[in-house]
Protein backbone atom coordinates (compact mmCIF):
# COMPACT_ATOMS: atom_id res chain seq x y z
CA UNK A 1 0.00 0.00 0.00
CA UNK A 2 1.39 3.39 -1.02
CA UNK A 3 2.02 6.15 1.50
CA UNK A 4 -1.08 8.15 2.43
CA UNK A 5 -1.75 11.41 4.26
CA UNK A 6 -5.01 12.61 5.86
CA UNK A 7 -6.01 16.29 5.92
CA UNK A 8 -8.69 17.51 8.34
CA UNK A 9 -9.88 21.13 8.67
CA UNK A 10 -10.85 21.75 12.30
CA UNK A 11 -12.98 24.44 13.93
CA UNK A 12 -14.07 24.46 17.56
CA UNK A 13 -13.27 20.76 17.96
CA UNK A 14 -14.97 18.55 20.52
CA UNK A 15 -13.90 15.23 22.02
CA UNK A 16 -15.26 13.67 18.85
CA UNK A 17 -11.92 14.65 17.29
CA UNK A 18 -10.17 12.21 19.65
CA UNK A 19 -12.54 9.47 18.53
CA UNK A 20 -11.74 10.25 14.89
CA UNK A 21 -7.98 10.19 15.48
CA UNK A 22 -8.23 6.93 17.46
CA UNK A 23 -10.18 5.34 14.59
CA UNK A 24 -7.57 6.51 12.10
CA UNK A 25 -4.85 4.86 14.21
CA UNK A 26 -6.72 1.55 13.78
CA UNK A 27 -6.81 1.67 9.98
CA UNK A 28 -5.31 -1.19 8.00
CA UNK A 29 -3.57 1.42 5.82
CA UNK A 30 -0.67 3.10 7.64
CA UNK A 31 -1.00 6.88 7.60
CA UNK A 32 2.18 8.85 7.06
CA UNK A 33 0.86 12.17 8.37
CA UNK A 34 -2.42 13.57 9.67
CA UNK A 35 -2.54 17.31 9.10
CA UNK A 36 -5.07 19.23 11.17
CA UNK A 37 -5.72 22.72 9.83
CA UNK A 38 -7.25 24.37 12.86
CA UNK A 39 -9.15 27.66 12.74
CA UNK A 40 -8.43 29.78 15.84
CA UNK A 41 -5.79 28.26 18.11
CA UNK A 42 -7.58 29.04 21.39
CA UNK A 43 -10.30 26.48 20.70
CA UNK A 44 -7.81 23.72 19.95
CA UNK A 45 -5.60 24.53 22.93
CA UNK A 46 -8.65 24.46 25.17
CA UNK A 47 -9.59 20.98 23.96
CA UNK A 48 -6.18 19.34 24.43
CA UNK A 49 -5.30 21.08 27.71
CA UNK A 50 -4.44 18.49 30.35
CA UNK A 51 -4.31 15.61 27.84
CA UNK A 52 -1.41 13.58 26.43
CA UNK A 53 -2.39 14.61 22.90
CA UNK A 54 1.08 14.92 21.39
CA UNK A 55 2.27 11.65 22.90
CA UNK A 56 -0.91 9.85 21.87
CA UNK A 57 -0.95 11.03 18.26
CA UNK A 58 2.65 11.07 17.10
CA UNK A 59 1.92 11.43 13.36
CA UNK A 60 -0.40 14.41 13.84
CA UNK A 61 0.73 17.86 12.74
CA UNK A 62 -1.36 20.94 13.56
CA UNK A 63 -1.36 24.17 11.57
CA UNK A 64 -3.29 27.07 13.09
CA UNK A 65 -4.98 29.73 10.99
CA UNK A 66 -7.28 32.63 11.83
CA UNK A 67 -10.96 32.64 11.00
CA UNK A 68 -10.49 35.36 8.39
CA UNK A 69 -7.94 33.15 6.59
CA UNK A 70 -10.30 30.19 6.19
CA UNK A 71 -11.75 29.45 2.78
CA UNK A 72 -13.34 26.15 1.71
CA UNK A 73 -11.07 25.93 -1.31
CA UNK A 74 -7.86 27.75 -0.45
CA UNK A 75 -7.48 26.26 3.04
CA UNK A 76 -7.58 22.73 1.62
CA UNK A 77 -5.45 23.68 -1.38
CA UNK A 78 -2.72 25.03 0.90
CA UNK A 79 -2.95 21.99 3.18
CA UNK A 80 -2.39 19.63 0.25
CA UNK A 81 0.83 21.49 -0.56
CA UNK A 82 2.04 20.79 2.97
CA UNK A 83 1.77 17.03 2.48
CA UNK A 84 3.71 14.87 0.06
CA UNK A 85 2.30 11.34 -0.06
CA UNK A 86 1.13 10.08 -3.49
CA UNK A 87 -2.40 9.74 -2.09
CA UNK A 88 -4.25 11.91 0.40
CA UNK A 89 -7.63 11.78 2.09
CA UNK A 90 -9.74 14.82 2.94
CA UNK A 91 -12.00 14.51 6.00
CA UNK A 92 -13.98 16.73 8.34
CA UNK A 93 -13.52 16.62 12.10
CA UNK A 94 -17.04 15.29 12.72
CA UNK A 95 -16.80 12.23 10.43
CA UNK A 96 -15.94 8.97 12.19
CA UNK A 97 -14.65 5.87 10.34
CA UNK A 98 -17.15 3.03 10.71
CA UNK A 99 -14.39 0.39 10.78
CA UNK A 100 -10.66 -0.19 10.36
CA UNK A 101 -10.87 -0.71 6.57
CA UNK A 102 -12.23 2.70 5.59
CA UNK A 103 -9.02 3.97 3.98
CA UNK A 104 -8.16 0.60 2.44
CA UNK A 105 -11.47 0.47 0.62
CA UNK A 106 -11.48 4.17 -0.26
CA UNK A 107 -8.02 4.02 -1.84
CA UNK A 108 -8.59 0.85 -3.89
CA UNK A 109 -10.11 2.59 -6.97
CA UNK A 110 -7.17 5.02 -7.00
CA UNK A 111 -4.49 2.36 -6.62
CA UNK A 112 -5.95 0.39 -9.52
CA UNK A 113 -6.16 3.52 -11.68
CA UNK A 114 -9.93 3.29 -12.08
CA UNK A 115 -10.65 6.74 -10.64
CA UNK A 116 -9.00 10.06 -9.82
CA UNK A 117 -11.25 10.73 -6.82
CA UNK A 118 -13.19 8.40 -4.54
CA UNK A 119 -15.59 9.26 -1.75
CA UNK A 120 -17.13 7.36 1.14
CA UNK A 121 -20.64 6.48 2.15
CA UNK A 122 -22.02 8.61 5.00
CA UNK A 123 -24.08 6.79 7.61
CA UNK A 124 -26.44 8.53 10.06
CA UNK A 125 -25.33 8.98 13.65
CA UNK A 126 -27.37 7.61 16.55
CA UNK A 127 -29.09 10.95 17.21
CA UNK A 128 -30.00 11.49 13.56
CA UNK A 129 -33.63 12.43 12.88
CA UNK A 130 -35.93 10.35 10.67
CA UNK A 131 -35.90 12.76 7.71
CA UNK A 132 -32.13 13.29 7.73
CA UNK A 133 -31.63 9.53 8.13
CA UNK A 134 -33.54 8.94 4.91
CA UNK A 135 -31.68 11.77 3.16
CA UNK A 136 -28.42 10.00 3.99
CA UNK A 137 -29.67 6.79 2.35
CA UNK A 138 -30.83 8.79 -0.70
CA UNK A 139 -27.51 10.56 -1.24
CA UNK A 140 -25.34 7.66 -0.11
CA UNK A 141 -27.01 4.39 -1.19
CA UNK A 142 -25.79 0.85 -0.59
CA UNK A 143 -24.66 0.38 -4.19
CA UNK A 144 -21.15 1.49 -5.17
CA UNK A 145 -20.68 3.30 -8.49
CA UNK A 146 -18.13 4.65 -10.95
CA UNK A 147 -19.22 7.88 -12.64
CA UNK A 148 -17.82 9.39 -15.83
CA UNK A 149 -18.73 11.97 -18.46
CA UNK A 150 -20.94 9.41 -20.19
CA UNK A 151 -23.26 9.57 -17.17
CA UNK A 152 -23.97 13.32 -17.41
CA UNK A 153 -27.16 12.96 -19.51
CA UNK A 154 -28.52 10.35 -17.10
CA UNK A 155 -27.27 11.49 -13.69
CA UNK A 156 -26.89 15.23 -14.22
CA UNK A 157 -25.33 16.93 -11.20
CA UNK A 158 -25.00 13.57 -9.43
CA UNK A 159 -22.28 12.67 -11.96
CA UNK A 160 -19.77 14.90 -10.22
CA UNK A 161 -21.20 14.70 -6.73
CA UNK A 162 -18.40 14.01 -4.25
CA UNK A 163 -17.88 15.02 -0.64
CA UNK A 164 -14.78 16.09 1.25
CA UNK A 165 -16.42 14.83 4.42
CA UNK A 166 -14.40 11.79 3.39
CA UNK A 167 -12.77 11.64 -0.05
CA UNK A 168 -9.46 10.29 -1.39
CA UNK A 169 -7.33 11.80 -4.15
CA UNK A 170 -4.55 10.61 -6.43
CA UNK A 171 -2.04 13.43 -5.99
CA UNK A 172 -0.64 13.23 -9.52
CA UNK A 173 -4.10 13.50 -11.06
CA UNK A 174 -5.14 16.14 -8.52
CA UNK A 175 -2.19 18.32 -9.55
CA UNK A 176 -2.93 17.77 -13.25
CA UNK A 177 -6.47 19.05 -12.65
CA UNK A 178 -5.16 22.21 -10.99
CA UNK A 179 -6.11 21.32 -7.42
CA UNK A 180 -8.86 22.83 -5.30
CA UNK A 181 -10.11 26.22 -6.41
CA UNK A 182 -8.47 29.12 -4.56
CA UNK A 183 -11.65 30.81 -3.40
CA UNK A 184 -15.13 29.41 -2.94
CA UNK A 185 -17.86 29.65 -0.33
CA UNK A 186 -18.86 26.00 -0.82
CA UNK A 187 -18.53 22.95 -3.09
CA UNK A 188 -14.75 22.87 -3.53
CA UNK A 189 -15.07 19.09 -3.83
CA UNK A 190 -17.69 19.12 -6.61
CA UNK A 191 -15.88 21.86 -8.52
CA UNK A 192 -12.77 19.68 -8.70
CA UNK A 193 -14.84 16.57 -9.41
CA UNK A 194 -16.39 18.31 -12.43
CA UNK A 195 -12.90 19.12 -13.71
CA UNK A 196 -12.03 15.44 -13.35
CA UNK A 197 -15.13 14.38 -15.29
CA UNK A 198 -14.43 16.91 -18.06
CA UNK A 199 -10.84 15.63 -18.26
CA UNK A 200 -12.06 12.09 -18.90
CA UNK A 201 -11.42 10.80 -15.38
CA UNK A 202 -13.85 8.79 -13.26
CA UNK A 203 -15.27 9.44 -9.79
CA UNK A 204 -15.72 6.41 -7.53
CA UNK A 205 -18.45 6.20 -4.92
CA UNK A 206 -17.18 3.50 -2.58
CA UNK A 207 -20.22 2.34 -0.62
CA UNK A 208 -18.16 -0.17 1.38
CA UNK A 209 -16.02 2.67 2.78
CA UNK A 210 -18.20 4.14 5.50
CA UNK A 211 -18.06 7.08 7.88
CA UNK A 212 -20.60 8.11 10.49
CA UNK A 213 -21.64 11.66 9.72
CA UNK A 214 -24.97 13.49 9.86
CA UNK A 215 -26.55 16.74 11.01
CA UNK A 216 -29.90 17.71 12.50
CA UNK A 217 -30.21 21.16 10.91
CA UNK A 218 -33.11 23.47 11.70
CA UNK A 219 -35.07 25.06 8.87
CA UNK A 220 -33.09 28.29 9.33
CA UNK A 221 -29.78 26.43 9.14
CA UNK A 222 -30.95 24.65 5.98
CA UNK A 223 -31.78 28.05 4.49
CA UNK A 224 -28.35 29.54 5.22
CA UNK A 225 -26.52 26.43 4.01
CA UNK A 226 -28.46 26.33 0.74
CA UNK A 227 -27.98 30.06 0.24
CA UNK A 228 -24.24 29.39 0.13
CA UNK A 229 -24.87 26.44 -2.16
CA UNK A 230 -26.70 28.75 -4.56
CA UNK A 231 -23.87 31.29 -4.36
CA UNK A 232 -21.32 28.65 -5.38
CA UNK A 233 -23.50 27.58 -8.31
CA UNK A 234 -23.77 31.20 -9.44
CA UNK A 235 -20.04 31.82 -9.13
CA UNK A 236 -19.03 28.74 -11.12
CA UNK A 237 -21.36 28.60 -14.13
CA UNK A 238 -18.78 26.53 -16.03
CA UNK A 239 -19.37 23.78 -13.46
CA UNK A 240 -23.08 24.00 -12.72
CA UNK A 241 -24.73 25.90 -15.58
CA UNK A 242 -27.08 23.86 -17.75
CA UNK A 243 -27.40 21.14 -15.13
CA UNK A 244 -30.54 21.41 -13.04
CA UNK A 245 -30.01 20.87 -9.32
CA UNK A 246 -33.66 21.38 -8.38
CA UNK A 247 -34.77 18.11 -10.01
CA UNK A 248 -32.81 16.00 -7.54
CA UNK A 249 -34.31 17.99 -4.67
CA UNK A 250 -37.86 17.40 -5.88
CA UNK A 251 -37.17 13.67 -6.26
CA UNK A 252 -35.79 13.56 -2.71
CA UNK A 253 -38.87 15.29 -1.28
CA UNK A 254 -41.26 12.92 -3.06
CA UNK A 255 -39.40 9.80 -1.99
CA UNK A 256 -38.99 11.03 1.60
CA UNK A 257 -42.73 11.80 1.88
CA UNK A 258 -43.52 8.31 0.61
CA UNK A 259 -41.06 6.81 3.10
CA UNK A 260 -42.65 8.71 6.01
CA UNK A 261 -46.04 7.27 5.09
CA UNK A 262 -44.63 3.75 4.80
CA UNK A 263 -43.06 3.87 8.28
CA UNK A 264 -46.23 5.29 9.80
CA UNK A 265 -45.03 8.84 10.51
CA UNK A 266 -46.97 10.96 8.00
CA UNK A 267 -47.13 13.93 10.40
CA UNK A 268 -43.42 14.50 9.72
CA UNK A 269 -44.34 15.49 6.16
CA UNK A 270 -45.15 18.97 7.52
CA UNK A 271 -41.56 19.27 8.80
CA UNK A 272 -40.28 17.83 5.52
CA UNK A 273 -42.14 20.47 3.49
CA UNK A 274 -40.98 23.27 5.77
CA UNK A 275 -37.31 22.23 5.54
CA UNK A 276 -37.66 21.73 1.78
CA UNK A 277 -39.09 25.24 1.43
CA UNK A 278 -36.19 26.63 3.46
CA UNK A 279 -33.69 24.79 1.27
CA UNK A 280 -35.26 25.99 -1.96
CA UNK A 281 -35.69 29.57 -0.78
CA UNK A 282 -32.06 29.71 0.33
CA UNK A 283 -30.83 28.21 -2.93
CA UNK A 284 -33.06 30.49 -5.04
CA UNK A 285 -31.77 33.64 -3.34
CA UNK A 286 -28.18 32.39 -3.29
CA UNK A 287 -28.16 31.95 -7.06
CA UNK A 288 -29.31 35.56 -7.35
CA UNK A 289 -27.06 37.01 -4.64
CA UNK A 290 -25.58 39.59 -7.02
CA UNK A 291 -28.95 41.32 -7.16
CA UNK A 292 -29.14 41.65 -3.36
CA UNK A 293 -27.61 44.33 -1.12
CA UNK A 294 -24.33 43.08 0.39
CA UNK A 295 -25.63 43.73 3.89
CA UNK A 296 -28.49 41.31 3.23
CA UNK A 297 -26.18 38.77 1.57
CA UNK A 298 -24.07 38.61 4.73
CA UNK A 299 -27.17 38.04 6.84
CA UNK A 300 -28.42 35.23 4.61
CA UNK A 301 -25.08 33.44 4.29
CA UNK A 302 -23.89 30.68 6.62
CA UNK A 303 -20.22 31.54 5.95
CA UNK A 304 -20.27 35.21 6.84
CA UNK A 305 -16.47 35.58 6.96
CA UNK A 306 -16.33 34.73 3.25
CA UNK A 307 -17.73 38.17 2.44
CA UNK A 308 -15.15 40.18 4.42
Amino acid sequence: MKQTDVIIPVYRPTKRLFTLLDKLKEQTVPIHKILLVNTEQKYFDGLIAGTDFWHRYKNVEVKHISKKEFDHGYTRRRAVKETESPYFVMMTDDAIPADCRLLERLLEPLLTGKAAISYARQLPDEDCGVIERYTRSFNYPEEAAFKSGADLPRLGIKTFFASNVCAAYDREKYEALGGFVKKTIFNEDMILARKAIDAGEAIAYVAEAEVIHSHNYTGAQQFHRNFDLGVSHAQFPEVFEGIKAEGEGIRLVKQTAKHLCVIGKPWLIIKLFWHSFCKYAGYFLGKRYRKLPMKLVKRLSMNKDYWK
